[in-house]
């Protein structure tokens, strides 16, 4: 008998462990249950929970939590989603009242390449958009809903993201012993779901100077000519009174064209300020010149020139220069400062149109025709 009394307290505490054990495992596969019921929402495309998780908010700076979504703005987020994956790695339980923590192992579309070319697409909207302003603006302003919607529903039609793997912790609390575990929703585990996307958009240098400065000739490269002449100022011209100014613009935004390229050579950061070396390939201003000087005095000194008299002689001058740039196939490198400033958002290029087009342009201006070569000069001599 007093063998049994010295074993019963043991087999009370026994008893006791058993009960807490039988209890935790209860708990954690609760806790397992809502984290599943939750997330397996995100893998099946469910579109009321990805729109919970996805960022439009950043996306769409004018939207608000109560804001009606398209439901062509919808596939975004079944797109953003399609391959995500999760696997919960361990639960751990603490507290009164109870409160527990789920670490998990997700899998999610590399987000920083999509949030890279995001930026990149939006910067080359606004550009694109200035090419058809008098008045170029690449303010955030200038895009609506639908064009931020446009680029990243683009993006992640026509283009394949790598997965990347990441840790994350999802926290779960009760409001008492018999209520179902609910998800605490944070900022943090927002941005963990769909991978730091939230993180990386506001990032003010996802996108370095250099690359900035890649993402304005490449889209200059891309425009027609008529959008080529507006962004760089030349559109005045080509629409001007004077058609010889007009003709001369238009030939040479056509050389521009024909022969502009780039290269990045260096970039230097120096807080909010950097500045970017680059050789550009565009027409060789001065072989044009030169050869125009030359065809011009060969001209001047024929007995004709003194005969045409100064109204013809001008028309002659101008259609040797428009001659001379639209058969030129020279092209010349050079190297070129262009400055950018952060202004804690991203990085933009200062005087963008005006430096593109001093660097691109060079030593040739509209109309090199000598003043005294025009019959209004003579008239007035």
């Amino acid at each position: 008998m007093k063998f049994m009394k010295n074993l019963l307290p043991l087999f009370l505490g026994l008893l006791l462990f058993v009960l807490l054990i039988g209890c935790g495992d209860n708990d954690k596969k609760e806790v397992k249950q809502a984290v599943s019921q939750e997330l397996d929402l995100l893998k099946n495309l469910d579109s009321d929970t990805t729109q919970k998780y996805i960022p439009y908010q950043e996306l769409l700076p004018s939207a608000t939590e109560n804001t009606v979504l398209s439901s062509n703005i919808q596939e975004v987020f079944s797109l953003f989603f399609q391959d995500f994956d999760y696997k919960i790695l361990d639960v751990r339980i603490a507290g009164r009242p109870k409160t527990a923590a789920a670490s998990l192992q997700l899998t999610t579309l590399d987000a920083k390449s999509l949030a890279r070319d995001y930026a990149a697409a939006l910067l080359s909207q606004k550009i694109m958009l200035a090419s058809d302003s008098s008045s170029p603006d690449t303010n955030d302003s200038s895009l609506s809903q639908e064009d931020r919607y446009t680029i990243l529903h683009g993006l992640l039609k026509d283009n394949s993201y790598e997965t990347v793997q990441t840790d994350c912790t999802i926290e779960l609390t009760q409001k008492d012993r018999n209520s179902l575990w609910e998800i605490k929703r944070t900022s943090a585990l927002e941005n963990d779901l769909v991978g730091g996307l939230i993180t990386y958009l506001s990032d003010n240098n996802l996108l370095l100077p250099s690359d900035t400065l890649s993402v304005y000739f490449d889209t200059i490269k891309s425009m027609n000519t008529d959008e080529m002449a507006e962004y760089l100022g030349i559109e005045s011209l080509l629409n001007a009174e004077d058609t010889d100014k007009s003709q001369i613009a238009s030939a040479l935004v056509e050389q521009v064209h024909q022969t502009f390229n780039y290269e990045i050579i260096d970039q230097e950061k120096d807080g909010y300020t950097a500045t970017v070396q680059v050789s550009i390939t565009t027409f060789d201003s001065d072989s044009i010149l030169e050869q125009y000087q030359e065809e011009l005095n060969a001209y001047l000194e024929t007995p004709e020139a003194v005969i045409d008299g100064s109204s013809v002689r001008y028309e002659k001058s101008y259609q040797l220069l428009l001659e001379c740039i639209s058969k030129n196939t020279s092209t010349r490198e050079a190297e070129a400062t262009f400055y950018l400033i952060n202004d804690g958002v991203s990085w933009r290029l200062q005087d963008d149109s005006q430096e593109l087009g001093n660097a691109i342009f060079g030593t040739l201006s509209v109309s090199p025709l000598a003043e005294e070569e025009t019959p209004e000069s003579e008239a007035s001599r």
